[in-house]
């Protein structure tokens, strides 16, 4: 029912408790038939006339719209805002706590916005515990319920389940989303903030999955219209982006010159969260292109990780966070301090984090078991994420990961295997 119904199904409950006919209920200022009308859902009273009915049923004005009281209106606020603050500041259990229990609040029922508002931080909070799965369904249903959506919102919503679809591995899901959201099989979007984050994160589904033509030529897209627009935000998010992508397609100081830029510009008008994730990103960016600044891209990573759990980031950025400070101290022929950093972001991921990932993982900790002398530790963990990396698609991601994955195997001394993951990463690039 809609809520045009729904307050006309709460003018006719409570009238008939106060054992008024519509005719009493209208007389002087309404007609009866006009009153009937608003009971069966066919007008929609103005303001005005909701006070005035109000006024007559001796009953509040917010309970006539929303089917609350003004108090338990003020109680759903307050949860909600408590629920808000846990997720900003990392408390991330007590988050999805908070807003699952407002979820099951019966009052939320006809408030349309709110429950929708309720609904989206759920979402972040399960996403940001690691359960993809339940992120993925609570934002599914959301996109699907858009009555009185805000454009924002829709986008918002947008974004966030091309991210869940995208770190969960099922990136013809995550491209389906974003390009339908962006409007892109039949026409160029009008560029605005929002767009152009949701078109960064279509961006990376496209690198990751090694559609490496349509990302490069898509990268030129949001940078023309990023300084079209000229916002920081836009500016931001599109050169952040497209520093990644360049990276993987080896563009030379390209990626530096624009993850450097975003960087600078985030540190003086973004939010610490999307801050320390910049940072991440840009130690990485810094270690894959200049391995002997491992030091400073340590120490960046480890000033971000700080950041990152004083704040709303998930189980993935934090993982991808400790990898990065790990393969660093290799770099720097710290292998009991690579393997410390490793442990630590096994123990921090869960199974639904996405096989990517999970796969990093135990390549890392092999990798810095090799370096500590350990081979047969080391192809334990080989073995592990030989295993994680079977559920995933044959992607130019998954083909990197299987190579690095038989590099480390051929190092620690099985030859024999080490040639047949090969062959599985150029099974992947369909060699």
């Amino acid at each position: 029912m809609t809520g045009q119904g729904l307050v006309g199904e709460r003018i006719k409950a409570i009238r008939r408790q106060r054992g008024l006919s519509q005719a009493q209920l209208a007389h002087p200022e309404l007609s009866d038939s006009y009153v009937s009308l608003i009971e069966s859902g066919k007008r929609t009273p103005t303001p005005a006339v909701l006070e005035l009915l109000a006024q007559k049923l001796d009953c509040s004005l917010t309970y006539l719209v929303n089917g609350v009281t003004a108090e338990q209106m003020e109680e759903l606020e307050l949860g909600l805002r408590f629920a808000r603050m846990a997720l900003e500041n990392g408390d991330l259990a007590e988050a999805r706590r908070r807003f699952a229990e407002l979820l099951q609040d019966n009052n939320l029922t006809g408030l349309a916005a709110l429950r929708q508002e309720a609904q989206y931080g759920y979402a972040l909070a399960v996403e940001a515990c690691g359960d993809l799965p339940e992120a993925i369904n609570v934002l599914t249903m959301l996109r699907e319920d858009q009555e009185g959506q805000a454009p924002e919102r829709r986008i918002q919503v947008a974004l966030a389940l091309c991210r869940c679809y995208r770190e969960l591995g099922d990136f013809q899901a995550a491209a389906q989303v974003g390009e339908e959201s962006l409007g892109l099989n039949a026409s160029r979007p009008v560029w605005s903030d929002a767009l152009i984050e949701l078109g960064s994160t279509l961006l990376s589904v496209y690198s990751e999955r090694g559609d490496l033509l349509r990302a490069r030529q898509f990268a030129g897209e949001l940078l023309q219209a990023a300084e079209e627009l000229g916002t920081p935000r836009s500016i931001v998010a599109a050169c952040w982006n497209a520093a990644l992508t360049l990276q993987r397609v080896g563009a030379g100081e390209e990626p530096m010159t624009l993850i450097e830029r975003a960087l600078a510009i985030q540190s003086e008008n973004g939010e610490p969260r999307n801050l320390a994730r910049l940072r991440t990103a840009y130690a990485i960016v810094l270690l894959q292109a200049k391995p002997t600044e491992a030091l400073t891209a340590r120490d960046l990573s480890l000033r971000a990780l700080r950041e990152l759990r004083e704040s709303s980031a998930g189980v993935a950025t934090i993982t991808m966070c400790l990898l990065n400070i790990a393969r660093a101290e290799m770099a720097l022929g710290n292998p009991d301090e690579a393997m410390r950093y490793a442990l630590e972001a096994r123990e921090s991921t869960v199974d639904r984090v996405g096989s990517a990932i999970m796969a990093d993982v135990r390549l890392v900790l092999a990798q810095a078991s090799w370096l500590q002398g350990r081979d047969d530790d080391a192809l334990a963990e080989l073995s592990s994420a030989a295993e994680w990396l079977e559920h995933l698609p044959a992607t130019r991601k998954t083909a990197e990961l299987w190579q690095s994955v038989a590099e480390t195997t051929n190092r620690a001394g099985d030859y024999g295997r080490g040639a047949d993951v090969y062959k599985r990463a150029l099974a992947c690039v369909g060699l």
